[in-house]
């Protein structure tokens, strides 16, 4: 099975090539911002306890965060593997994860992480707030504040997986089927 953490910060490009790597691979997409709207608006037990936590203006605990991903594996055992998008966002994370997968006998396959300059990044949000309406797109110092939190929580991570030799960077940079080759290349290795 093949299971992607697909890495990088925003404005990489990693939703337009999470799209690419699942029609290629027919991997299923597992991404923590979908499983919580699925969880809140089908009204879960795991819903009902991320809403708790997120009414008292909490974060959501990494545990139930899991369990909303453990919850969508269990139901995907016979697929091809998994690919998550922007998950794991820190080491607690991604330990957690580990021990998750490990309980399925499953382990990450890989993490693909996309290299992009800060300016280059700056570039492409506020070229993506033209068509996508997200507010935290069009806002210069929401753009910094996202950046800075990948960062300083979020980048951490590619070390945790260099450790496992499971990294690859790519170059972020280039025209979309460029990068996409690439991560092919990659992946195709494996």
């Amino acid at each position: 099975m093949l299971n992607i953490v697909l890495f990088g910060p925003p404005g990489a490009g990693k939703g337009t090539q999470s799209e690419n790597i699942i029609a290629k691979y027919k991997l299923v997409h597992l991404s923590t911002g979908d499983l919580f709207r699925i969880h809140l608006g089908e009204g879960t037990e795991l819903g009902k306890l991320a809403r708790g936590y997120m009414d008292q203006g909490k974060l959501v605990p990494d545990e139930v965060v899991i369990k909303m991903v453990e919850d969508k594996i269990s139901h995907h055992l016979d697929a091809n593997g998994f690919i998550f998008d922007g998950f794991p966002r820190t080491v607690h994370q991604a330990t957690s994860l580990d021990t998750m997968l490990q309980s399925h006998d499953l382990s990450i396959s890989t993490m693909i992480a996309l290299e992009v300059p800060e300016d280059e990044l700056r570039i492409r949000i506020k070229e993506r707030a033209k068509t996508s309406g997200r507010v935290d797109d069009q806002d210069e110092e929401k753009i910094n504040t996202r950046i800075s939190v990948y960062l300083n929580e979020t980048a951490p991570v590619a070390s945790y997986y260099k450790e496992q030799n499971k990294f690859n960077g790519i170059n972020g940079v280039g025209s979309i089927n460029h990068i996409f080759t690439s991560i092919c290349q990659v992946i195709d290795r494996l």
